[in-house]
């Protein structure tokens, strides 16, 4: 009723308008946008939700129930309030107090968060620390957002109410008016990933005949919103020039224009679905997303190492290793990985020091004989064991680049380089205890094979000839994800020290208890 009450008002009160409105956000204004949508003034006709936030459990603060760790200095802006409106940093005392150390006072939104001084690593920092309940103790004991988080471990009505979900493609059934809508997403996006899908999923499914676009680039959270780009980076990897400039020209104007100022008639000129593929660094464009020409293949972790599309048929029945929440995987070879507030570079990071690792289990292909493209989601199904009673997994899907691939010009580090380097496409982590429901939270029973199934979010991504593809299976992410104590406890909140114990994890494959990932192909390796 909001939107519906100002769109009212300004109509009434903005001169020379010609009658038709747009509405757009990135992040928290893009679930604005997404609520927005469903107003129903017949005035709004073309909305674009970006990058929208539509459920804390899935995305930003949690993933498949792990509480996202690297947002460990976010709380200070989401859970102190401020008794009236002001342009100070009204978060700037809680963020000293938790960081140890000065920073400025700036005005705006996030003024003086990248003046902040003295950042400290953050995996040794965050790991000296100890147990989350020390967080709380030392830092958090008055803030708001972080108490409820604590004391809302599982998907539980609280999270439920406040997700864009079910009750809102109930309100779609009304058939009340909707407006064109234009998702937009970044496929290294470490905050809403999630969200752009979700609300295209969910309008498709109520108004398939509506024009509902799908936009997606190799942009970090907001990142195609940057003014002024010349060569498009993320982390280390060159995706092409200005592509900042060109989707807010030949994609994000065009929407609005043909619908505000067009009025909607004749062909918009937009693809159903404008997705930039990582691997060959072009834009490529669909009628659907995922494109329907995608067929369903499974990539099988063998033993031995390999990873093939043929299900194993005998050698080793699993493959294992020693998960120390004492000395949790990182999430990146190089600290930080909180870059300002947030993190966003380990999503498509070099994975080269985690190959050998006692922590992790590694599944490879041989080189490619011929370009690979995956288009969609990626489901994992593992069998495993674990010898205590809880643990997490996380499953990542990496690029391995041939020893003679050249380097770009436009790399950031000139030391990176890369031959050989192993780039992350996508990873997902997997709380164990919600295996069977995020509102069901079961301990497993040690030394019991057990499936756990969960999805890591949909790719485009060409693995070309003469590239591998690299599979990584370990149980921690750190910081970017907090630690399973590994000993069953019933909210992680409240652990202690002394629940903090070693575990031995076995992957199998077996025919009968083949892990693997289901992944959706394109024929030929390309649209």
């Amino acid at each position: 009723s909001d939107t519906y009450d100002t769109i009212a008002w300004l109509l009434k009160n903005v001169p020379y308008n010609n009658g038709l409105v747009g509405q757009w956000g990135i992040s928290y204004p893009g679930f604005y946008t997404t609520m927005g949508a469903l107003s129903g003034h017949p005035a709004l006709v073309a909305a674009s939700p970006q990058a929208p936030v539509t459920n804390f459990y899935f995305e930003d603060f949690h993933h498949n129930g792990a509480l996202t760790q690297g947002y460990f200095y976010t709380y200070p802006v989401f859970g102190v309030q401020h008794p009236h409106p002001t342009t100070e940093n009204w978060w700037m005392p809680e963020m000293q107090q938790v960081l140890g150390t000065e920073g400025q006072q700036g005005r705006g939104f996030f003024g003086g968060a990248r003046r902040i001084r003295g950042l400290p690593d953050d995996y040794d920092y965050q790991l000296s620390l100890g147990p989350l309940r020390n967080t709380t103790e030392r830092f958090y004991k008055n803030n708001f957002f972080w108490e409820e988080i604590v004391h809302h471990p599982d998907y539980d009505a609280f999270w439920k109410a406040r997700a864009v979900g079910p009750d809102i493609v109930e309100h779609m059934k009304t058939g009340a008016p909707m407006p064109a809508m234009m998702e937009v997403g970044g496929w290294f996006d470490a905050e809403d990933l999630y969200g752009p899908l979700q609300v295209h999923r969910m309008v498709q499914s109520q108004h398939p005949k509506r024009f509902n676009g799908l936009v997606y680039g190799p942009f970090r959270h907001g990142g195609w919103s940057a003014q002024g780009v010349v060569h498009t980076v993320h982390g280390d990897v060159y995706f092409g020039d200005s592509l900042e400039t060109k989707f807010q020209r030949d994609v994000e104007a065009k929407f609005f224009h043909h619908f505000l100022k067009d009025g909607g008639k004749g062909p918009a000129g937009l693809a159903n679905a404008h997705m930039f593929d990582t691997g060959k660094k072009t834009w490529e464009n669909f009628e659907t997303w995922p494109p329907t020409a995608a067929t369903k293949r499974s990539l099988y972790l063998d033993p031995h190492g390999s990873l093939s599309f043929e299900p194993p048929r005998g050698g080793p029945v699993y493959s294992e290793y020693v998960s120390d929440p004492a000395e949790p995987e990182a999430s990146r070879c190089r600290p930080p990985t909180i870059q300002g507030l947030t993190m966003y570079q380990y999503m498509s990071d070099d994975q080269r020091c985690f190959d050998n690792d006692r922590g992790v289990v590694t599944f490879e292909t041989p080189p490619l004989d011929h370009d690979l493209t995956l288009a969609g989601p990626i489901d994992v199904h593992l069998y495993v064991s674990t010898s205590t009673d809880a643990s997490d997994y996380v499953v990542k899907v990496i690029d391995v680049y041939p020893m003679d691939e050249p380097d770009s010009p436009y790399r950031p580090d000139k030391e990176v380089h890369y031959a050989g380097y192993q780039q992350l496409v996508r990873g997902e982590i997997m709380r164990g205890r919600f295996r069977n429901g995020f509102d069901d939270p079961q301990p497993f029973v040690p030394g019991k094979v057990t499936r756990v199934d969960f999805r890591l979010q949909d790719v485009l991504q060409t693995f070309k000839k003469g590239h591998r593809i690299m599979v990584q299976v370990q149980s921690t992410w750190f910081p970017a994800f907090d630690r399973n104590p590994q000993h069953y406890v019933p909210n992680i909140y409240e652990a202690t020290q002394s629940d903090f114990v070693k575990a031995t994890e076995r992957i199998y494959h077996t025919p009968e208890q083949a892990s693997r990932l289901d992944v959706e192909v394109l024929p030929g390796g390309s649209p």
